[in-house]
This record gives structure tokens, C-alpha cells and sequence, in this order.
């Protein structure tokens, strides 16, 4: 399961490669408005920053420049580190890239303040039929204009070293889902002798808290008003009770990155560790020679295995000069077989039903593949994607204040506070 077959990659990079005609794209013609010569230039800022992630953007932006002569594309490099302070910054300053590449959770405040283009009559009925309504939802402002393109979704899943099972004598369990219940009970039998049956880099907890608490049906916002009850405290205690009450998570872990916790996977110091599925790309790269893991099914609590739909979005600025083009090519990128490739690149899900078909078809459900796409139909869209201030929220309070309940220095009472007080202080 340590890498993906030739076979697989070399499908993908076929599908990238194929001529407009017969992705269903023409060139894109344009009208008086252009750049001198008649030749208009895009500017795409794209996030991608995997390898193999940042080669298939190049290759469809590659595509799409050989058959649109008049219309070209010229890729500048972003990073998710700061995308919502550049933006802030492009957009007062009437310097933002024609195409944006971003997240909904972030977009929504630009979207109310004016600064993204309405698409909803500029994209094809293809793409729009190919996403869901739900997903569709939460790249909608509320005067219910399709401000982006939703592209590919994040889940949070549990990684397991099927060989450290092995040498606990326990099972890798099967199924639709893995109650948080039996999660826990699964990192206690793998801990056993003053070891840790599991690792969580939660060094920026603010993201998986509130995406798994769906799935307790904590949904921390109504409209732009908090409500921080038991639902939505349901995760963040369960984290801590398994890091200070039966010692089944290493709470050391709760303080680093996923990146720094991911050696201790490897050497089966945490038999079981939980991240973003992109993660996997990482795993096959980085793993030692015949190691062996796999994905587990999709945490689920009272509500199910349900997580929020938080895509990763394609926009244009409002101050684009070139909105019609922009939206032609954001079009041409939501192609399946463009979609496909990217999210294989990125080991994400995408929001196309097309292309998650041609994922399970290409890589045939191996390496975990299957566990990662199954994740993803628990997807829907959650109250903070809307809540307008939620980027300054989650920087300023509520990362802080998991941080500090997470390592044991506040109490899940005052953490409800900080997260309480926080939001209204904003309003």
C-alpha cells in the first residue's frame, strides 16, 4: 500500500494532457476588452504546494494556454500560510489575481464586502450539475450569487499501522464508519504498557475540532450568532479525556504539527494517527521501505460520520477586467479529468461526482483510497462557512483557546468562555 502504481499516475498524467476537443472546451474568444495585441493575460493564484499538486495545476494552466491563444494564463504562486492577509491586502490595494484560489471558509467575508464576482450565470450547467446542491451552498452568499468554484474537500481521517496492530493483537476494523466510543477504546488497547495507541498533531486545532463536531451535531453558529453548548464541546473534551484520563493519546503530540507527529506513526510509537487525508501523499512519500497502513472508516459520533464540506474554491475578483474570461477557464479546470488529477496529486476528495468516479476508477480503492472517498460523502455544509468574521475568530480566539484547554491549562468551562466572549467582542 506504500505507493500508487505507474499505471495509476500515468493514467492521470494522460487525462491532463488531452486536447480541448475532447474535454468538451472550445477556445475561448474574446471581445474589445484586451490587453494590447488582443491577447488578454490572466492571473491565477494558486495554493497547491505538493509536488505533485503544484505539476498538475501547471499542466491544465499548460493546456489550457495551448489552445486559448487569446486568452493566457500566467500562474503565480500562493501559500495557504497567509492567503486570507495577501487578499485582504490585493483587494484594497486593487491588486488581486483575476483567479483566486482559496478555501470557502475564507471567501465568504470577501464575498459580502463586494470584492468577488457573481458566477452563477457565467459557469456551464456541466460543472454546476456535476457538484452538489449542499456543496454548492457553501460557495453561495447570502444574496444567493455563486461566488466560486468549489474544487477539492478535505475529510479528517484515522490512519492506522496495520503492522503495530498486528503486534497488539488487534483487529483493524471494517466498516461504514468507527464510532468515537470505539476510537477510543481501539487507542486504549493499542497503548497498553505506558504507551500511546494514538497521535494527533493539533498544534492548529481549530479546523478538526469544528469539522468533527458535525458529527455531534455541534455546529457553533446560527446565522452570525455563537452558541458554544455540549455538542459543540463534545470533540475538544473527548480529546482531552484520551490525553488526561486514560492516557491512550500522547498529549505531547497535541502541541506539533502533523508533519512532526508523523515520524512516530512510522516507527509504531502511535499505532493509529489522525489528519487530514491529504496526509496520505506525505505517508507514501516519507514512509520507510514495506511499511504498511491503511485508512480506517470515518469517525462518527451521535449525528454520524459527518464532517463540514469546506472546499477548496476557485473565484474571480470583481475588479477583474476579465470576469467572462476568468470564469471560461475556472470552467475548464472544474473539468473531471482535470479534477481527478489534482486530487490525486493532493490525496483530497473532489466536489464533482464525475471525478470522484474517475478517482475510485483509476486508483481502484488501493491505498486507502476507498476509506477516503467514502469519508467524503459525509460532507455538508457547516453554520461557521457563513459567519462572516469566522478567519479573524478562529486566529485570534479560538486556536488560542484550544490550544490552552488541549494541553491542559484552562478548563472546558473557560474554553467556552474564551470562545464566547471572542465572537462577541467581534461583533
Amino acid at each position: 500500500m506504500r505507493t500508487r502504481t505507474s499505471a495509476s499516475v500515468a493514467a492521470v498524467a494522460g487525462l491532463i494532457s488531452l486536447p480541448l476537443a475532447l474535454t468538451g472546451c472550445s477556445a475561448f474568444g474574446v471581445g474589445d476588452d484586451s490587453d494590447e495585441g488582443g491577447k488578454v493575460t490572466l492571473t491565477f493564484q494558486s495554493l497547491a504546494y505538493q509536488d505533485t499538486t503544484i505539476a498538475a495545476t501547471q499542466e491544465i494552466v499548460d493546456a489550457w494556454n495551448a489552445d486559448n491563444p487569446d486568452v493566457q494564463v500566467e500562474l503565480v504562486q500562493g501559500s495557504w500560510d497567509n492567503v486570507h492577509d495577501q487578499l485582504v491586502t490585493q483587494f484594497q490595494g486593487g491588486t488581486a489575481p483575476d483567479v483566486i484560489h482559496d478555501e470557502s471558509a475564507d471567501i465568504m467575508g470577501f464575498a459580502e464586502q463586494g470584492y468577488l464576482a457573481d458566477l452563477t450565470d457565467l459557469l456551464s450547467d456541466d460543472t454546476k450539475s456535476a457538484v452538489s446542491d449542499d456543496i454548492w451552498g457553501t460557495v453561495t452568499s447570502s444574496d444567493g450569487a455563486i461566488v466560486a468554484a468549489p474544487t477539492l474537500l478535505q475529510s479528517y481521517v484515522v490512519f492506522a499501522n496495520t503492522d503495530a496492530f498486528a503486534d497488539a493483537g488487534v483487529e483493524v476494523p471494517a466498516g461504514e464508519s468507527l464510532s468515537w466510543d470505539d476510537f477510543q477504546a481501539l487507542a486504549g488497547q493499542l497503548g497498553g504498557d505506558g504507551g500511546f495507541g494514538l497521535g494527533w498533531g493539533l498544534q492548529q486545532p481549530t479546523a478538526a475540532v469544528m469539522n468533527l463536531s458535525l458529527g455531534f451535531d455541534g455546529t457553533y453558529f446560527e446565522g452570525d450568532a455563537i452558541n458554544v453548548a455540549e455538542n459543540e464541546l463534545a470533540v475538544p473534551e473527548r480529546i482531552h479525556a484520551m490525553a488526561y484520563e486514560d492516557g491512550s493519546l500522547d498529549p505531547v503530540s497535541l502541541t506539533q504539527s502533523g508533519s512532526d507527529v508523523l515520524p512516530g506513526f512510522f516507527d509504531g510509537r502511535y499505532p493509529m494517527y489522525v489528519a487530514g487525508n491529504y496526509i496520505a501523499q506525505q505517508i507514501t512519500e516519507s514512509a520507510p521501505e514495506g511499511f504498511n497502513w491503511a485508512v480506517l472508516p470515518p469517525l462518527a459520533g451521535t449525528a454520524g460520520a459527518v464532517q463540514a464540506a469546506n472546499p477548496q474554491t476557485m473565484s474571480v475578483a470583481a475588479e477583474s477586467e476579465h470576469v467572462e474570461e476568468s470564469a471560461a477557464f475556472i470552467d475548464f479546470f472544474m473539468q473531471a479529468e482535470h479534477q481527478a488529477a489534482l486530487a490525486q496529486g493532493d490525496w483530497l476528495i473532489p466536489s464533482s461526482d464525475t471525478a470522484r468516479e474517475l478517482v475510485a476508477e483509476q486508483t481502484a480503492g488501493e491505498n486507502g483510497w476507498d476509506a477516503i472517498l467514502a469519508s467524503g460523502e459525509g460532507l455538508s455544509a457547516a453554520p461557521f462557512q457563513s459567519a462572516v468574521n469566522y478567519p479573524q475568530w478562529k486566529d485570534q480566539y479560538a486556536t488560542p483557546a484550544l490550544q490552552q484547554y488541549l494541553a491542559d491549562e484552562i478548563t472546558v468551562e473557560q474554553l467556552q468562555t474564551q470562545l464566547t466572549d471572542g465572537w462577541n467582542d467581534l461583533g
